[in-house]
């Protein structure tokens, strides 16, 4: 079970200079109904992950598999729409381990950062670069940044 909280990233606020490693993600979707399944390319690295959809509460499904990059290539091919492009950057916070991703191509501008817990209502220190919840918002979602990607947004829903 994966339990994860996200947030909007204030702008100005410094975060890569906090950051212990960094690397380049490229990932897409392969189409299905009941569950999401991406293909990642991270460097040298690539994965095959199946996600369910959140049915309560911040918990869901996950399955990950590293796979040969070779394979992802393959994969890739299956995959529907625009491919995710992002910066990842790993900031340990008390703790825990913050993941922000700072989006590019479609949608460059957004930077959102994940915590995981180990329970839903586990308490965790926020940096001073956290801004509003979005944990649930489908729109933050990855897998619905490629069908609707944040450059296409109104400004009015470009929330800091």
């Amino acid at each position: 079970m994966e339990i994860e909280r996200k947030f909007l990233v204030k702008r100005g606020f410094d975060y890569r200079s906090r950051a212990r490693v960094s690397y380049k993600i490229r990932q897409g979707y392969i189409p299905a109904k009941t569950v999401s399944v991406r293909i990642r390319q991270r460097d040298d690295k690539a994965f095959l992950t199946i996600k369910s959809r959140i049915t309560h509460g911040f918990s869901r499904y996950e399955f990950e598999k590293q796979i040969e990059p070779s394979e992802a290539a393959e994969l890739m091919k299956l995959c529907e729409g625009a491919f995710i492009e992002k910066t990842r950057y790993l900031i340990d916070v008390g703790k825990h381990t913050f993941e922000v991703d700072e989006f590019s191509g479609n949608n460059e501008g957004l930077v959102i950062a994940e915590v995981e817990l180990g329970s839903e209502d586990e308490i965790f220190e926020k940096p001073d670069f956290i801004g509003r919840e979005v944990t649930g918002d489908k729109r933050y979602y990855n897998s619905s940044l490629v069908a609707f990607p944040y450059c296409l947004w109104r400004q009015t829903e470009r929330e800091e």
